[in-house]
């Protein structure tokens, strides 16, 4: 039964060279219409999937802060109508185009948790990765954010971008902390098809770091973050105690959401679906169906023991293996027992007190960690 609800807002005043996510520029775009087919997939969704009670929900994008305040009023009213959220509830944000207005709007319809793209503090490293903001534009939002008594902010870094050193890491991390912010996302740079850096790539035209230099800078965002107070409760997701991303552990522990919007992607009653993703596709197949979905798979049950695992690992206290048996009636120990024992020899997984989980070491080659338990 969903838990949980993401949003889709794929529209963007500017695309950044590194992002594969669903996204069109904002100029001319049905964005009224958009939102009115989000509403009615909310409700349908609910009618067809119902749930008791919704924990947390968090609007993401492309650039959900593109949208202008009435705009926002009305997606941010429909969510609450429809889903009467009580506990988390997020919405993405970057920095300069969120002004007073929208601010006002966000926190007078129960919003709680912002999470602000800042990536990087460097001027031209912003502008190298297609960011349009500036340093400033990122203590201004912050500061904004905090009259309205939004204090709750998760920022985004990113690690591993061209012409990025170690020293200009340092840097960032250096005056993320200085913003005093409860939660911190740090990703490595990863070239996906279809993005400008991915044509750069194939040209032989973007400069990156060297392996090893990535390796030290996730190695520098452990030892400053944590050693600053942050506990690392994910591969990539730093947090004061109590200030996890609820939302995102939703996925981690394979728990069920509703996805709404073009892109988004759910998992309900035991079913992952996915949504349109060109905007007037989404919008006509809500219009005659309600839905937005245009590929649905029943989860089996080997397919949800493998997510199980591989999700379950991204977090740092592991899996459960108590958790796993009382979801199929095994241990993972049993199932597993080969890869278990082989990786953890290799100093890459620890088992103890009832856990499974990546070691430090282990971090560094999660994914060639995650791919022992598929099946």
């Amino acid at each position: 039964m969903p838990k949980a609800v993401y949003v889709h807002i794929p529209f963007c005043e500017q695309i950044c060279h590194y992002c594969d996510f669903n996204k069109v520029f904002l100029k001319g775009q049905p964005v009224d219409e958009y939102l009115e087919a989000c509403e009615r997939e909310m409700n349908e969704l609910v009618r067809r999937f119902p749930t008791k009670q919704i924990d947390t929900i968090y609007i993401g994008g492309g650039t959900p802060s593109a949208l202008s305040a009435l705009q926002l009023e009305k997606l941010l009213g429909d969510l609450v109508d429809v889903f009467q959220p009580k506990g988390e509830f997020t919405i993405e944000l970057n920095p300069g185009n969120a002004d007073e207005e929208k601010l006002s709007v966000i926190k007078d319809a129960g919003v709680n948790r912002l999470s602000i793209g800042v990536q990087a503090f460097q001027k031209d490293l912003l502008e190298k990765i297609g960011r349009t903001h500036e340093e400033k534009d990122i203590y201004e939002t912050i500061n904004n954010a905090r009259k309205y008594g939004l204090d709750n902010i998760s920022i985004d870094l990113m690690f591993g971008l061209p012409h990025q050193t170690l020293e200009m890491f340092a840097e960032t991390l250096r005056k993320a902390l200085e913003l005093e912010v409860p939660h911190f996302s740090a990703y490595s740079l990863k070239i996906e098809e279809k993005t400008v850096f991915h044509q750069l790539f194939r040209k032989g035209k973007l400069q990156l770091p060297r392996e090893d230099e990535e390796v030290a800078m996730y190695d520098l965002l452990i030892d400053t973050l944590t050693s600053n107070g942050f506990h690392q409760y994910e591969i990539s997701n730093f947090g004061k105690v109590g200030f996890e991303s609820k939302h995102n552990l939703t996925y981690w522990n394979n728990d069920e959401y509703y996805g709404i919007g073009a892109g988004a992607h759910g998992y309900v009653y035991g079913q992952r679906y996915a949504n349109a993703g060109p905007i007037k596709k989404y919008i006509t197949s809500v219009t005659e169906t309600g839905l937005g979905m245009f590929d649905q798979h029943q989860v089996t049950e080997q397919e949800k023991i493998e997510e199980e695992m591989f999700l379950g690992l991204r977090k740092l206290e592991g899996v459960s293996i108590s958790r796993f048996e009382e979801r199929f009636g095994k241990s993972p120990m049993d199932i597993f027992a080969k890869e278990i024992e082989h990786l953890r020899l290799q100093g890459l997984l620890t088992v103890e007190g009832g856990r499974i989980s990546l070691s430090r070491n282990g971090l560094f080659l999660a994914n060639e960690v995650f791919e022992k338990f598929l099946l």
